[in-house]
């Protein structure tokens, strides 16, 4: 059924009182796809109003503000959320997915009765409350209402999801992520818009991220539109991702798919490898039983019982995602007080798993083991750090696991270093290119050092000497280069690495000149007064043949990678710097400069 538009005026002036019939008549509901943003598949879908502009409604905010304002908002819900519990029922596999729907805060003030209504609907769809996920908007500061609290923990204890939607452009997110359990943070369009040529927005978006995380919340991109947004949203740890580039919001049912190729493809040349953080996390890690939200209390009970030593469990969702923690003692009254099984199983009592889960810390299996230290310490109490694998439970790493962890890659760490000079080695120098590449809020410099005419010195004047040189260089790049963002180590015999975050290259290259200017004088003292004056000294080449060799330097082949420019390939780095070696020991400055593009 369609509408002219005198037809709208007639309706928005005179049909206040028929507004949720002639709603029913027009509104439908369209599914846009919420996906896993490391695997591209579908984890679930937001139900949005269509058709609002049929009544000469702006947007569905218009045609909301007017059910409010005739006293009818409460109706046009129930029959906008019925329509689409109908809807995704019917969906494919939609057991194991999602549905996200935003709840008016207006809504509130009505008391927790249309709760009750919803889940009535809810039976009638054969939908459970775990799969439903409410939408919180920034629209309204819903913490001012006193019932406020008593809703979330109604719709909690139901079984009932929560996000966070707008997050960061309006009242209260930061109050809600706060002051009250939530399993997912939506960040806003706006800081999604332009996050790949935007330094400022990648480090907020890299903020909400871990903070996400570290109350045990997920984190969904909202609005990315673009293949550079989608990749660099995938890459700061954006667990979900929405929007145009994705998949449009449809009414058509058929179009959606269980899976997009199409972001799997997006920057499928970065390929992935393994760190020292990944490989010791993985070791570490305890499969521990985990319960399900829908299990029945029973199943719990039974599962402390075979497990003695075990203090909790992770609680799990229908589709393996955790939702936090079960402990003994919160049950613990219950399973020793001699009618506590009966009461669970009394329907007036009314609890479930769901009453009794903790939040908490999450983090995917590839989490470097320093960030994951500072999640776990970032909440207190916390028996564990509960571990993914795209999105679905791996395990769990307790805190004696992570500081051994750490430990041993503190280990690791110090048999890496090079012994004449204390530097971290390659291993560690792999790590650091690999980490860094991965964050493309600031500009990176990889700078690759090597001595010329160093294996003539060494030859005449002894593998003594030699090492005097390369000690010195150790010690100027130390005098150097100093703070967090540098990083410093030795790949071995004369070749160094310098890697840099942040700065301009005229501000690194003035740094870079310093060293080499500093190098190239005090390594003089190492030549006998007659080397020194002639500028040169006689020694074999590698034919066998004596000719004379210019007085030792060192030349810099600097690699710059521009802000937004986010890559994984190690070896790609590697070959790189190796296509501009030449050109730096050519060069008389010894210092050449070039830029990593994308392929």
């Amino acid at each position: 059924m369609s509408f002219q538009p005198a037809e709208m005026l007639v309706l928005r002036r005179f049909g206040d009182d028929q507004l949720v019939t002639l709603a029913k008549l027009a509104i439908e509901t369209a599914f846009q796809p919420i996906v896993e943003a490391a695997t591209g598949a579908t984890f679930g879908y937001e139900s949005l109003m269509r058709g609002f502009d049929r009544l000469g409604f702006g947007s569905p905010p218009e045609l909301l503000d007017k059910a409010h304002d005739v006293g009818q908002l409460a109706e046009l819900e129930q029959m906008i959320n019925g329509r689409a519990f109908a809807g995704f029922s019917g969906l494919p596999g939609f057991t194991h997915r999602m549905l996200f729907i935003n709840i008016d805060a207006r809504l509130i003030s009505l008391g927790t009765n249309f709760i009750e209504r919803l889940a009535q609907q809810l039976i009638k769809a054969s939908i459970r409350p775990s799969s439903i996920c409410f939408e919180l908007s920034e629209r309204f500061d819903n913490t001012k209402d006193a019932a406020f609290t008593a809703l979330i923990n109604k719709l909690r204890h139901g079984g009932f999801k929560l996000a966070i939607d707008d997050f960061g452009v309006g009242f209260n997110g930061l109050k809600l992520l706060c002051d009250y359990p939530t399993d997912y943070v939506k960040i806003d369009r706006h800081f999604i818009s332009g996050l790949d040529a935007s330094p400022r927005k990648r480090h907020i978006v890299k903020q909400i991220v871990q903070m996400g995380h570290m109350l045990g919340a997920r984190v969904i991109a909202e609005g990315v539109e673009t293949e550079a947004e989608y990749i660099v949203c995938r890459d700061l740890g954006c667990d979900l991702v929405q929007g145009y580039y994705i998949a449009r919001p449809t009414t058509h049912v058929g179009e959606l798919q269980d899976t997009y190729p199409h972001l799997e493809q997006a920057g499928s040349g970065r390929r992935q490898t393994t760190t020292l953080d990944s490989i010791l996390i993985r070791a570490q890690v305890q499969r521990l039983p985990a319960v399900r939200e829908n299990d029945d209390l029973d199943n719990v009970f039974e599962l402390f019982r075979k497990n003695p030593q075990q203090s909790f469990f992770p609680v799990l969702s229908a589709n393996d995602e955790p939702r936090g923690v079960l402990h003994e003692y919160h049950v613990k009254a219950m399973i020793y007080h001699p009618f506590g099984r009966d009461l669970l199983k009394n329907r007036i009592y009314q609890r479930g798993i769901s009453h009794f889960v903790t939040g908490t810390p999450i983090a995917d299996l590839d989490t470097p083991a320093e960030q994951m230290l500072k999640i776990f310490a970032g909440i207190d109490g916390s028996d564990c750090v509960i571990l993914t694998e795209n999105l679905r439970y791996a395990g769990v790493l307790s805190a004696s696991s992570l500081l051994k962890i750490i430990n041993e890659k503190q280990l690791k760490t110090a048999q890496d270093q090079n012994p004449l000079t204390g530097l971290p080695g390659n291993r560690s120098i792999r790590d650091y290119v690999q980490d860094i590449m991965r964050d493309g809020s600031s500009t990176r410099f990889f700078c690759y050092c090597d001595f010329d005419n160093f294996k003539p010195f060494n030859d005449h004047y002894g593998f003594q000497k030699g090492d005097l040189a390369i000690g010195l260089f150790a010690s100027l790049l130390r005098h150097h280069f100093v703070g967090e963002d540098k990083f410093l180590g030795h790949v071995g015999g004369d070749d160094f690495f310098i890697g840099m975050s942040g700065g301009s290259r005229a501000e690194i290259e003035e740094r870079l000149t310093g060293l080499l200017s500093d190098f190239q004088t005090n390594v003089l003292d190492l030549y006998t007064p007659e080397d020194r004056t002639a500028g040169a000294i006689r020694a074999h080449d590698r034919s066998g043949g004596e000719r004379h060799f210019p007085l030792m330097r060192c030349s810099i082949a600097v690699l710059e990678i521009a802000e937004g420019l986010m890559h994984a390939d190690v070896n790609r780095v590697s070959a790189s710097i190796a296509a501009i070696k030449a050109s730096a020991k050519a060069n008389p400055s010894g210092l050449v400069f070039s830029n990593l593009t994308e392929v």
